[in-house]
């Protein structure tokens, strides 16, 4: 009788805890334990995209209140409070399907298409930086965009939390000064034996793979693709021809959450 006793209030326990937890392994959100590295502080490229297809319903609900999502990201500035979030979200799936690295330049927005790219000004010193919106949030009424911890690290936010910014839209990809990083392909003169990859991780989880490296290619902006053997699907990014920029990369992905990946030809 006593070890029923026992059984019963464990599973209570195990039951609280779990509805406590949610989808998410904290409770509350936390700052990450090491600060960005230089290469992750740099801004993401905007690029032209078509929208997602998860995250772009006309409207939605959240705790009651109707969200409405705009067609169009044109013309669209903003000013208010921004938030930033991190650990907490760290490996989870966004809005838009894609997984959440707190380590990348990107945001959440309650009303704009997914993805839109952002600069992102801190009016009290006027510092910058340019995201990929591919999240809902903040909802929470007097917020109007939640940044990347990295985002959010390099407009200098993190003594106060939150900050007054002013978001602006970019859709205008053709301009003279962007800086085209988009797809890496090999130029004619290139050996194709030395082509070289990088394999992030290898995995039996097609899904897993196949979101992993969809959010690779937005956020690296270089092709990647899933070679499948003996049921094992192996993500790598490439081919890069240059050697520095595949160092970089390779360190990036090291230093945010994938510190068993290395290059291959």
């Amino acid at each position: 009788m006593q070890q029923k006793i026992l059984l019963i209030i464990l599973l209570v326990l195990t039951t609280a805890c779990s509805i406590n937890s949610g989808r998410y392994q904290q409770k509350n959100d936390s700052t990450p334990t090491r600060v960005p590295t230089t290469s992750e502080l740099v801004d993401i490229t905007p690029r032209e995209e078509p929208h997602s297809r998860g995250g772009n319903k006309s409207q939605y609900i959240v705790r009651g209140k109707t969200y409405s999502v705009l067609k169009s990201a044109e013309n669209f500035s903003q000013t208010g409070t921004a938030s930033w979030y991190g650990k907490k979200f760290h490996g989870h799936l966004t809005s838009n399907g894609e997984i959440y690295n707190m380590y990348s330049m990107s945001a959440a927005h309650k009303n704009l298409p997914l993805p839109t790219y952002l600069k992102v000004t801190n009016n009290a010193n006027n510092k910058s930086v340019i995201v990929r919106v591919n999240d809902r949030g903040p909802f929470h009424e007097e917020r109007i965009i939640d940044l990347s911890y990295s985002a959010a690290y390099k407009i200098g936010m993190m003594k106060t939390g939150v900050a007054n910014v002013t978001i602006t839209a970019i859709t205008d990809f053709s301009l003279p000064d962007k800086n085209n990083t988009t797809i890496l392909t090999p130029t004619p003169t290139d050996n194709t034996n030395q082509r070289k990859y990088i394999q992030v991780f290898a995995t039996k989880n097609k899904l897993l793979a196949n979101k992993t490296a969809q959010a690779l290619q937005n956020l690296y902006q270089i092709n990647t693709i899933i070679p499948e053997n003996n049921k094992i699907f192996r993500v790598q990014m490439g081919p890069i021809n240059d050697n520095q920029h595949l160092n970089n990369i390779l360190t990036r992905l090291k230093n945010s959450g994938y510190p068993k990946a290395f290059s291959r030809k």
